[in-house]
C-alpha cells in the first residue's frame, strides 16, 4: 500500500492526519539544534516537519522496519530538499548510541510492534537525560461515538482500501490491531514501566487518536 498510503490517510481521517501530526510537532519542544528519531516513519510526513525545525545544525533520521514505506519517505525528503539520513530497523533493536536523541517520535507505528515494551524501552534508552518520546496512536474512543466508529472502521475503510490499494486485508487489519492496542492509561502504565516520567496524554478527535508523551531525567 506505500504507493497510495498518503491518499488514504486523508480519505480515512477526512484530513486529520494532518493536524494530528501538527500537534504532534508543537508538542514534542524540538527546535533548531535538535537530533530527532522518527520510529515507523513511514513516507516521511514528520520527518519532513522535523528537518524544517531543527536546520542544518541540527538532525533528523527517518526510520522504518519496512523497505518499501521508508523508500517512499526517503525519496519524498530529497524531493522536497532536505536530504535527511534514512535506516531500516527494527524498533525493538535500535542501532543508535545511549542518550543520543533529543526527541523520539513514532506515529502510527507502535500498534504494530509485537512487543510495545521492548520498543519502548529501547526508544528511552536512545533519548538524551531531559529527552522526550512522543506516541501518536490510534485509541479508545469516546464510548457514545463506538457504534458508529466500529461500523466505519470494519465496513467502509477495508472497501475503500480495497478500491484505492487493491488491498482490503491491509485495512481490515487495520481496523482490528486498533481495537488490540493498549489504551490510554494502559499506554501510559507501560511508558512509565520502561523508566519514562512526567507521563500525560493528549485525546485528539474524541479519542479516535491520543499522544502520549514522556520525558527521560
Amino acid at each position: 500500500v506505500a504507493s497510495r498510503y498518503d491518499l488514504m490517510n486523508d480519505l480515512m481521517s477526512g484530513g486529520l492526519h494532518r493536524l494530528w501530526k501538527t500537534f504532534t510537532i508543537a508538542q514534542s519542544g524540538v527546535r533548531e539544534g535538535s537530533r530527532v528519531l522518527d520510529i515507523a516513519g513511514g513516507t516521511g510526513d514528520l520527518s519532513l516537519a522535523f528537518a524544517k525545525k531543527v536546520g542544518k545544525s541540527g538532525l533528523v533520521v527517518h526510520t522504518d522496519i519496512n523497505n518499501a514505506m521508508l523508500a517512499r519517505g526517503r525519496d519524498r525528503l530529497l524531493d522536497k530538499g532536505y536530504p535527511t539520513p534514512a535506516a531500516q530497523c527494527n524498533a525493538e533493536f535500535i542501532p543508535f548510541p545511549d542518550n543520543y536523541f533529543d526527541c523520539v517520535t513514532v506515529a502510527f507505528g507502535l500498534r504494530n510492534m509485537t512487543h510495545k515494551d521492548k520498543a519502548l524501552a529501547e526508544m528511552y534508552r536512545v533519548l538524551k537525560p531531559g529527552g522526550r518520546l512522543l506516541v501518536l496512536e490510534f485509541s479508545q474512543v469516546w464510548k457514545p461515538l463506538a457504534p458508529l466508529y466500529d461500523f466505519y472502521s470494519f465496513k467502509v475503510i477495508p472497501r475503500v482500501g480495497q478500491v484505492v490499494t487493491q488491498d482490503s486485508a491491509s485495512y481490515q487489519y487495520l481496523a482490528e490491531s486498533i481495537r488490540m492496542h493498549p489504551d490510554q492509561e494502559t499506554l501510559k502504565g507501560i511508558m512509565e514501566s520502561v523508566g519514562l516520567e512526567k507521563v500525560e496524554y493528549f485525546n485528539l478527535s474524541l479519542g479516535v487518536v491520543a499522544l502520549h508523551r514522556g520525558y527521560k531525567f
